[in-house]
This record gives C-alpha cells, sequence and structure tokens, in this order.
C-alpha cells in the first residue's frame, strides 16, 4: 500500500482528502505544520506528498526546497493561488503538479494517480546508460556524475531518460509534454523549459565535452553527446 504525505493546516480539507485517498486504497499521514511535515517526511518515506502552500510559520515552499536537497519523492502543490506565477514557481522548484483549491476530490485522486504513474515510468527499463562521467541506472532510477548522485524529481528524471535513450536527436515541446507529461496534461509547455533548466543545473558537474542538453531555436531540445 502507498503511502501519502497530507499537509494541510485546514484541518477539514485533510480530513476530506484523507477520506478520499483512503477510498482509493493508499495509507494517509497527515501534517499540519511545516516542522511537523518534514519529521514525518523522514518518518515514513511517503510515496507522494500533498503540500499546500500557505501554512503556519514555514510555507510550502520552503518546504518542497527541503525535500528536493534529500529526496526525489514526488510533491504535488496544493494553493488557493490562481495566479500562474505562482503555478510556475512550484515547477521550477520542482514540484510534479499543482491542484488549486477549491478542488474536487475525483481530481485530486486522478492527478495522485497519474505523478505516481509517471514516476513508475522511470522503472520499466532494465538497463543503465553511461556518457561518459554521467551514468543514468535504469533499475534503481538514480542518476550520478563520477559516481556521485545526483538529485532529481520524477518528471525530470523521467524526461532526462526520454532524452537520453534518443541521443541527438531534436524533439519539440509537444513531443516531450505529449510523451513524458502525457496526454491528460493540461498545463502550459513551459513546464518544459523549466525541467530542461533544473536538468541543466543538476548535471552541471557533467563535462561538456562529453555531452549536453542543446536548445535549438525554434525546434526544441536536443540530448547531444560527444563520447560514449
Amino acid at each position: 500500500m502507498k503511502t501519502i504525505l497530507v499537509v494541510e493546516d485546514e484541518k477539514t480539507i485533510s480530513r476530506v482528502l484523507a477520506v478520499y485517498l483512503q477510498h482509493a486504497g493508499y495509507n494517509v499521514v497527515q501534517a499540519y505544520d511545516g516542522d511537523e511535515a518534514l519529521r514525518l517526511f523522514h518518518e515514513n518515506s511517503p510515496n507522494l506528498v500533498l503540500l499546500d502552500v500557505m501554512l503556519p510559520g514555514r510555507d510550502g515552499w520552503s518546504i518542497l526546497e527541503d525535500i528536493r536537497k534529500v529526496s526525489a519523492c514526488p510533491v504535488i502543490m496544493l494553493t488557493a493561488l490562481g495566479d500562474i506565477d505562482y503555478r510556475l514557481k512550484g515547477l521550477n522548484q520542482g514540484a510534479d503538479d499543482y491542484i488549486t483549491k477549491p478542488f474536487v476530490g475525483e481530481e485530486v485522486i486522478a492527478r495522485v494517480h497519474a505523478v505516481l504513474r509517471r514516476s513508475a515510468n522511470v522503472l520499466d527499463s532494465d538497463n543503465s546508460k553511461q556518457f561518459g562521467s554521467l551514468k543514468i541506472n535504469l533499475d534503481a532510477h538514480i542518476v550520478t556524475i563520477n559516481g556521485e548522485e545526483v538529485i532529481l524529481t520524477p518528471k525530470d528524471l523521467n524526461l532526462l531518460i526520454y532524452l537520453a535513450e534518443r541521443p541527438n536527436r531534436t524533439f519539440t515541446r509537444d513531443d516531450l509534454i505529449e510523451s513524458v507529461w502525457g496526454m491528460d496534461y493540461e498545463g502550459s509547455d513551459r513546464a518544459v523549459d523549466l525541467a530542461i533548466k533544473r536538468i541543466r543545473q543538476a548535471l552541471s558537474e557533467w563535462p561538456d565535452s562529453q555531452g549536453e542538453i542543446r536548445t535549438h531555436r525554434g525546434l526544441g531540445y536536443q540530448f547531444c553527446v560527444y563520447e560514449k
């Protein structure tokens, strides 16, 4: 049974989310503030976190930042803020999806299913890819550079794997949205640009002489390999 950590200070909303998730077959752990959320995260190693942005004390952004320092666990942000800048902020900081309040319980379950499904897709292959000092272990879904692990969100890892399995080919944003985010994705294609930016930052120690993720203006992105 997969465990979902719900971080929501409004107890009525938290209870509603817990009921829907439990009916869908998930084990639910509930936190009502940031400090409790991080403690329960480390104690329970959840499969996914539903994280409210507006919390007493520490906000959801700082909690997401701390989670991303140690884990690629999928995170869905819960926010009453409908402004696109806040949505992009969450995606840019490594969130896997966002849900705007008020929400429908069935939508939450559908998005949880979708994010977990995309996260699991990185386990479907049984080989590793080596590009100079960069190694992508598809079984353990671990990326290393010179043996040092690189932390990526499940979605970013899925995108990197998709590109790395097809080196030196150029893909448009629409190609990548359809293949990596899935047909049910309803957000902006800017998510691709933000994911590529995060991946480049994560791979900053990968020597330029071995490869890079190249932007072809007006065309799309390419995983270029110079040394195999």
